[in-house]
This record gives C-alpha cells, structure tokens and sequence, in this order.
C-alpha cells in the first residue's frame, strides 16, 4: 500500500483530511480515506446498476498493452455495445485521444502525483457522461501494479493484464494485484518467441499459488492471436454479470455502515 508515498490522498479526497490537526496520525487518516473511499464506490456502484452499465477496471504495469486491447475491443464491439472510458494517467490526455478517435466517449482524469484511481475521482468523470447511453464502461487505471489493487472503483470486475516483456514472476512478486483480478490476459503474446522465457505455464502456476481461480486469456493486438476468445469471454461476462444484478445479487460486497470498518480496523490492530 502507498500510506509513505502520500498518495492516498487525491485530489478526489483531499477534503476528507484535516491536515495538520492535533493528534491525527498516518494510521488513522489511512483508515478514514479507505473507508470513505470503500463508500464512494458503491455509490458508483449503484449508478451503475439503476442504469444498467457494467465497469470493469483495467490494471497493470505501463505499458502492458491496457489501452491498444481497448482499442481493439472498441473496433469489434462497434455496434453491438455502447462503450465509454475514463482514462486515469499522471498527465496528459493522449490515451483519451485514441479511445475518442474510435468514437468512444472518453474522460481523462489527470492524477498528478497519485499512482492510482480512486473512487471519488471516478464519481467526478461520470458527471461528464450520460449513463442511460452507456452499455459498458472501460476504466483504464493507471499504469502500476501495487496500489491500484487496493481501491475500489465501484467497477464489477478487476481485470488486470500481464504483458511478455515483463517475464512471468510478476504474480509471485505483486500478489495483492493478482489476487483482486477477475480475469487475467497475457498480453504481447506475439512476442513469445523473442522472449522465450516466459512461460504462459509458469505465470498460471504462479497466479494459482495465489489461490486464485481467475480465467487466464492470452490476447495479442498485433497479430489478433487470442482476441476472438477474449471478446467471446466479455460477452459470457457482460451476460452473467447483467442476470446476477437483475436478480439482486450484489457482484462486490456492499459498504460497510458508517465507522464500522473503522472499528474493526482499530479492534484488530
């Protein structure tokens, strides 16, 4: 978690800090910008389901290929789905511009110096987008595999991408992202050849060590290897998602009461 850095506070939830107060302490303030983030999230959440959207968050280091697998999907997607995207980078607005290139709505929430989303940020973006005119929300966070994990969005899925180059220990060494994902895709797959140590095999077994029983997908957007599945995996998805939420079946657990988590955390500790 980045409670050193001082990431956790953003400039979606700086307001709930009072900084410089007597006898805060780091623990504490932690605690508070997680609980109130957990319950921004499932407003989000809750959006979503009254209008019928489905989030998925994406996750992962940069460069893994986050926004050309968007890219693609939007491309076979056009027309069966209305799609929208929040990109969440540092700076810039050039993932945005790609997504809005394909004639995608896409907001871009610059973090400054946050490595990650958060949910207030996100309930910010969605003022700027029409929800009964969206199908499925993309929210492309930013690259990172550590602190991502550990806020909720109010997404319905995680899923967090794997690229080639990157080698395939990374679920053994960044645990808490590949535990949190739904789904997995091993991105770059056109690449293994030129990088022949990578083990698709290996990477599974080490996502398993995890206890994790998330689906594995390899997709490459280069050469188109792995896309039909991956495609026909979010449609299955999108599916069951939309009939577990008709039938009242919340897809994360819901917030706690005011306090509670707060008073668990400190019961615990």
């Amino acid at each position: 978690m980045c409670d050193s850095c001082g990431c956790n506070i953003t400039p979606g939830n700086r307001h709930l800090v009072a900084e410089g107060e007597p006898g805060h302490q780091a623990i504490d303030v932690l605690q508070h910008l997680l609980s109130a983030n957990d319950h921004a999230a499932a407003h989000n959440r809750e959006h979503f389901d009254r209008h019928g959207v489905l989030a998925y968050n994406l996750m992962s280091s940069p460069g893994a290929g986050k926004t050309a697998l968007l890219e693609a999907t939007l491309q076979a997607l056009a027309g069966e789905f209305r799609i929208a995207v929040i990109e969440g980078d540092l700076e810039t607005e050039n993932d945005a511009e790609r997504i809005r290139r394909h004639g995608v709505p896409a907001i871009q929430i610059s973090t400054g110096s946050a490595c990650h989303l958060d949910a207030h940020m996100v309930h910010h973006a969605l003022h700027d987008l029409d929800l009964d005119a969206i199908d499925l929300l993309f929210i492309e966070n930013v690259g990172n595999l550590v602190c991502p994990a550990s806020f909720d969005l109010g997404q319905h899925r995680n899923l967090t991408l794997l690229s080639v180059p990157e080698g395939d220990d990374k679920p053994a060494k960044y645990p808490v992202m590949f535990r949190a994902a739904d789904a997995v895709v091993f991105t770059k797959t056109d690449l293994l050849p030129v990088f022949d140590d990578f083990s698709i095999e290996r990477a599974t077994r080490y996502l398993r060590e995890l206890a994790s029983a998330a689906p594995v997908l390899n997709a490459s957007v280069r050469s188109a290897q792995g896309l039909a599945a991956w495609l026909d995996w979010l449609r299955d998805d999108m599916r069951a998602l939309r009939a577990r939420i008709a039938g009242g079946e919340a897809v994360r657990p819901a917030v706690q009461p005011d306090g509670a988590a707060l008073h668990a955390a400190e019961s615990a500790a």
